[in-house]
């Protein structure tokens, strides 16, 4: 597979662009990332409140079975504390949830602005490369096979602006149609120019 023209400033555009399009890859991926962090970090009130949650339930708790088991008024005593230890527990659970919520927020916000920009990027510039390179690769084994130069000329025909078929000859279908041997040559030629490969075609 040919990956870049032959000619030096086709070639020469065609690196920038590449070079362009990953650095643009890079960036987005990068801000991405930054977008992420910045969003998770609001996971820190979670982490705040699911402790709190924690530690208040666990001292009702100690609290209750300290005071449960003083003799007569343990057991009635006690029902405050665990009513206390149970807010606790929803706060703990809260934060815990509000941790979860923040995470998949930070994750969805981050590939939205990671992938939307990176599959435009692919769109404009990975296709059309890769439709070139295919290209370039079949143009570049076709005058070596029967027929090919006439392929390629009447790919010049259909393709070309009337300006450059007019270099060729004043009537260039008319001698491809004929059989013109350099007609078809050069015309096989400018079709190959087109497509950024530079390979000799025979003209005899």
């Amino acid at each position: 597979m040919q990956l870049y023209a032959d000619h030096p400033a086709r070639r020469a555009r065609q690196i920038t662009i590449d070079v362009l399009s990953l650095a643009f890859i890079a960036v987005w991926i990068a801000i991405a990332m930054w977008v992420y962090q910045l969003i998770a970090a609001f996971q820190q009130l979670g982490v705040q409140m699911q402790d709190a949650g924690a530690g208040f339930r666990s001292t009702m708790v100690e609290l209750g079975d300290t005071l449960g088991a003083v003799p007569l008024i343990g057991a009635g005593i006690r029902t405050p504390f665990d009513g206390a230890s149970d807010a606790g527990a929803a706060l703990e659970a809260a934060g815990q949830s509000q941790q979860e919520t923040v995470l998949a927020a930070a994750t969805l916000v981050g590939v939205f602005i990671g992938v939307v920009p990176i599959v435009l990027i692919v769109l404009v510039w990975l296709l059309p490369r890769v439709r070139f390179a295919v290209r370039a690769a079949e143009a570049k084994k076709l005058p070596a096979t029967p027929g090919g130069a006439d392929l390629l000329a009447l790919r010049a025909l259909s393709s070309q602006n009337l300006t450059a078929l007019s270099q060729v000859s004043p009537n260039p279908a008319a001698e491809w149609r004929a059989g013109n041997t350099t007609t078809v040559a050069l015309l096989a030629q400018l079709q190959l120019s087109e497509l950024g490969v530079r390979t000799r075609v025979d003209r005899a």
